[in-house]
């Protein structure tokens, strides 16, 4: 099975994509660890992705994407796979489309984890990270025994600068906006599957499952 995952920062959305390829038995695909591989293994599009990257500067598309499909010829992803990250826009998405059909292979759901702008907010800005050994808490789900303190090691709990409610507010704006037409583009073709992310764990993965199946 060939599937691709979307979802705003505190969906949830790497915990189901872990989840998800055990399930199934497919491998992941993150752009992250994506870049990462080819980039160790001296590809010749990680090396064009890392000259980009030395300046500091995007990765063209046509290199994404030429390191996309040379990840999707690997052996592990003949069994199926998640990708993870990628594409992240629609000319993106195009250009996957005709990589897909160029390696002859077909794309059998998006998955588009949707959450409630309020309930990421809440899910993003409670987050609380221990100042000694990076230990994380959160406010509301996973709360530590002694308020401001860790329960590992008894460091002081912070709140990072950017799990403020107005960086917050700006991370998932541009993810809305950035990420709508592609949700169009997507829902168009028919392939789209929106999973409420809004519930128990266990339960967005038996929905996600159930839609894809």
């Amino acid at each position: 099975m060939n599937l691709l995952i979307m979802g705003p920062p505190g969906a949830g959305k790497g915990t189901q994509a872990e989840r998800l390829v055990k399930e199934l038995n497919i491998t992941h695909i993150s752009t992250g660890d994506m870049f990462r591989a080819a980039i160790a293994n001296g590809t010749e599009m990680g090396l064009k992705a890392k000259e980009y990257m030395d300046k500091g500067a995007l990765v063209p598309d046509e290199v994404v994407i030429g390191m996309v499909k040379d990840r999707l010829q690997e052996e592990d992803c003949k069994k199926g796979f998640l990708l993870d990250g990628f594409p992240r826009t629609v000319e993106q998405a195009k250009a996957l489309d005709e990589t897909l059909k160029e390696l002859n292979i077909e794309l059998d759901g998006v998955i588009n984890i949707e959450v409630p702008m309020e309930k990421l907010m809440a899910r993003l800005t409670g987050r609380r990270v221990c100042k000694q050994c990076g230990a994380s808490f959160h406010v509301i789900f996973n709360p530590p025994k002694e308020e401001g303190k860790c329960d590992a090691c008894g460091g002081e709990l912070y709140q990072r600068s950017d799990d403020n409610e107005e960086s917050v507010g700006t991370r998932l704006n541009a993810y809305m906006e950035k990420t709508q037409p592609l949700i169009d583009y997507y829902k168009k073709q028919g392939n789209l599957k929106n999973i409420n992310g809004d519930q128990e764990i266990n339960k967005v993965l038996e929905d996600i499952l159930a839609a894809v199946k």
